[in-house]
């Protein structure tokens, strides 16, 4: 059984999110000979100011390039 972890930044729309978990399910099921049922996929959202690049949290990154 597979089980395949993705971290996105909030935001992002149920829709989004559903069609991301279907898409990887997809991915699995093609590359790795599994049922989809098999197939665990777990999405967590993280606050941009949790989410850090250049010793910055994202959102100030973000901010200093407008």
């Amino acid at each position: 059984m597979p089980i395949f972890q993705i971290l996105v930044l909030k935001g992002r729309s149920r829709k989004e999110i559903k069609g991301l978990i279907a898409d990887v399910t997809e991915a699995a099921v093609k590359n790795l000979s599994v049922k989809p049922e098999q197939v665990r996929v777990l999405v967590t959202e993280m606050e941009r100011s949790h989410w850090g690049a250049g010793g910055l949290p994202i959102n100030e990154l973000r901010n200093q390039k407008d």
